[in-house]
């Protein structure tokens, strides 16, 4: 494997994770000796954020932010990617802290920052070739297909699998990007970062992941996420066609 470019982070939010954590955080380490984990804890009335700090106490490459309420997905990312800049950190990672994204994979995600040329942004994704998903029943697959179809036709995006989480980001397309202004809150804060890096120019990799379903506490996503997702990828859309037809009548 290619050594990543200095000091890697890995941001895990986590509410209501209070049995998967230990665990995620073990196979990372496993998977990746050197990388840092800091877990952004929405105050989890399960204890998540107390285990978290025991972790934390007992190894020093663990850390933890904690925030004071559930405020969405997105949110916390922005706050794990805020403090993440405040440090030497060259590159930092995004993954679920359910066991959905195989911390087994990371080394070839940071590899991928490297080789072939290298990448700015590589993604973890389950519809290029090499992809798959385990256990997800057969509506959930049909739903996250038929979301990234409805992306990339919105936004006329390349990328197979722009609503999946597990990802690496060189710091400086998070420098760049400005994730000040980023508001989207549920899981459309995923497409919102990569729609976000492919108009900056940089350079973004898919790379084959197995996603597996979740076996203890219960999935996020609700109606609401699912609603935020659709109405902003539209908007994001017609900005997008509306920017091109002006520049196509400033050229006539």
């Amino acid at each position: 494997m290619a050594e990543p470019a200095g000091p890697v982070l890995v941001v895990i939010p986590t509410y209501q994770e209070r049995e998967n954590l230990a665990p995620i955080v073990k196979r990372v380490h496993a998977s990746v000796p050197e990388a840092d984990v800091l877990v952004v804890d929405d105050g989890s009335p399960d204890g998540t954020g107390e285990l978290a700090d025991e972790l934390a106490a007992a190894d020093e490459r663990i850390r933890v932010l904690h925030r004071t309420e559930k405020a969405g997905l997105g949110a916390a990312y922005v706050a794990g990617f805020a403090l993440a800049l405040e440090g030497p950190y060259q590159v930092v990672v995004e993954m679920d802290a359910d066991g959905s994204h195989a911390p087994e994979d990371l080394p070839e995600l940071l590899e991928a920052l490297e080789s072939d040329g290298g990448a700015d942004l590589v993604l973890g994704s389950r519809y290029v070739p090499g992809g798959r998903v385990v256990n997800w029943p057969a509506h959930r697959q049909l739903l996250s297909r038929g979301a990234n179809l409805y992306a990339r036709l919105a936004l006329g995006a390349p990328v197979k699998d722009i609503t999946g989480g597990f990802r690496a980001f060189r710091r400086q397309v998070l420098e760049d990007l400005d994730i000040t202004t980023v508001a989207s809150t549920g899981y459309c804060f995923q497409v919102d970062m990569a729609w976000r890096a492919q108009q900056a120019g940089f350079r973004i990799r898919e790379v084959p992941i197995t996603f597996t379903e979740r076996e203890l506490g219960a999935s996020k996503m609700s109606v609401e996420v699912m609603a935020e997702a659709l109405w902003r990828i539209a908007g994001w859309g017609v900005s997008h066609r509306l920017r091109h037809v002006r520049r196509a009548l400033a050229r006539a």
